[in-house]
């Protein structure tokens, strides 16, 4: 009796401990199941739009899962981190910025975190712009501070490094004014700021051909002086079709040995003090980029101009122009004279409320007896 009693207590023993192992294996392949579910299920279907995700060095894997979630990127944090965990994924994030689609699956979603490749901004560098306002959008992109730029365009060992690494034929500037190529450059966030300018740098290596080179010899124009000209023309004019043309003014005033008289050059060279307006004592405060005050070009570039710019200033027009203004609607008026020239001021620019053009300040005033009409 005593045996038959033991064995059916050592079979409801085995029955308890068959159950709970079931229950065990039941519980852990719904988490298996719930997991692998998850790991293979989108947030949102196709057509979603993505979500830049920054993972910063340092950020946890709580904080990583919450940001997805809070991002619309996953459902449910806790069963991100477990599958992170699982697949031992966690010590494999790095640092970046990363595209995601609320339609990527969670695994997809570490392939990418994981991969360290991040996504691409677009740095737009215009016609034009100088190191300064380079400078600032860069700062306003997030690539780095604006004064560690300007700083680089000036150190001397780091111009000679980046000009050997581009090809350049030439001796290396003094500065990386003119030679930063507009264009439109993707970079990750965390790219360094040097590296940024070797690849303007580079770019402008691209540009500056030996067709250039031979063009410039052609003229009697040095690799500088033709920069620090298409720097000057990109400045003076938005108008494609002009750039030939105000080329053509500036080479004239060269072979005459008439001062260049240019707003942008003097602007340039007080660029640090400069208020936004041009005053008339802005006009004779001493730099070497004050063309009312020297003669010949600027002593180099004032921007970095494009391909168009530099063509217009190795192919200028073919004119007897030796002033131009502006008729405030972005176009200028050319003219052969100095009295065409005070005539074309006046129409254009002796109204105060339309005085902002670049050539009127070739009159002189006598505030007692009216308008006295200097010469250049």
């Amino acid at each position: 009796m005593e045996s038959r009693n033991s064995q059916t207590g050592n079979h409801l023993l085995r029955l308890v401990i068959a159950t709970c192992f079931l229950l065990i294996a039941v519980a852990a392949a719904w988490r298996v199941g719930t997991v692998a579910i998850f790991a293979l299920s989108a947030k949102t279907q196709p057509g979603a739009h993505a979500v830049v995700l920054e993972i910063t060095k340092g950020l946890g894997p709580n904080e990583i899962a919450e940001r997805l979630r809070s991002e619309g990127l996953i459902s449910d944090p806790q069963l991100f981190l477990r599958l992170g965990r699982w697949m031992r994924q966690w010590k494999n994030i790095k640092a970046g910025e990363y595209q995601i689609n609320p339609s990527m699956t969670p695994l997809q979603i570490f392939s990418i975190i994981t991969s360290g490749v991040s996504v691409n901004r677009p740095l737009v560098i215009r016609e034009g712009q100088n190191i300064f306002e380079i400078a600032t959008e860069i700062e306003l992109r997030g690539f780095g501070p604006k004064s560690r730029f300007i700083e680089l365009c000036r150190d001397p060992r780091f111009i000679a490094n980046s000009w050997a690494a581009a090809g350049m034929k030439e001796r290396a500037p003094s500065t990386l004014e003119g030679y930063l190529f507009p264009d439109t450059y993707f970079l990750n966030k965390r790219v360094p700021l040097e590296e940024i300018a070797r690849r303007m740098v580079k770019r402008f290596a691209s540009a500056w051909s030996d067709n250039e080179r031979l063009r410039a010899a052609e003229i009697g124009f040095a690799a500088r002086d033709v920069i620090t000209l298409a720097s000057m023309i990109e400045k003076e004019t938005g108008a494609a079709h002009e750039r030939p043309v105000i080329s053509s003014v500036f080479h004239n005033r060269l072979k005459k040995k008439m001062r260049l008289q240019s707003d942008p050059t003097t602007i340039y060279g007080i660029w640090e003090q400069f208020s936004g307006n041009l005053k008339k004592s802005d006009l004779h405060t001493s730099t070497p980029y004050n063309t009312y005050s020297i003669r010949g070009l600027p002593v180099g570039p004032i921007s970095n101009p494009g391909k168009e710019a530099i063509l217009a200033a190795l192919y200028p027009r073919e004119t007897e122009y030796l002033f131009f203004v502006s008729r405030n609607d972005g176009t200028h008026e050319f003219t052969r004279t100095f009295e065409e020239h005070a005539e074309a001021v006046r129409r254009f620019q002796m109204d105060p409320a339309a005085r902002r053009g670049k050539s009127w300040r070739d009159l002189h005033t006598k505030p007692a007896s009216g308008r006295d009409l200097g010469t250049p």
